[in-house]
């Protein structure tokens, strides 16, 4: 089950999210966004979990829990939605 993490510290590392997550279970993968450009963390991610109990409870304990001086957003990750025929609004 992929899990979206909003309004993370630009410093925060992917073994900060694994040590964050694995108490709730198995991490299948983590995946920082990084900005192209500069190489730095854009504040979110997706943490892939196993399995979907696990998952649904750190959705739930992890949601609005402060990390790092900031309050995290954790919920289900969106299908990434197909751009290649959407056109551009002017």
């Amino acid at each position: 089950m992929n899990i979206y993490i909003g309004s993370l510290p630009h410093q925060t590392t992917e073994q900060e999210l694994q040590d964050l997550f694995t108490p709730f279970g198995k991490v299948a993968s983590i995946a920082m966004m990084t900005d192209p450009m500069t190489g730095k963390n854009r504040g979110f991610a997706f943490v892939d979990m196993v399995v979907q109990m696990e998952a649904e409870s750190a959705i739930k304990q992890l949601n609005n829990k402060p990390f790092k001086g900031r309050e995290l957003v954790v919920n289900l990750a969106r299908p990434k939605e197909d751009r290649r025929g959407a056109q551009r609004r002017r």
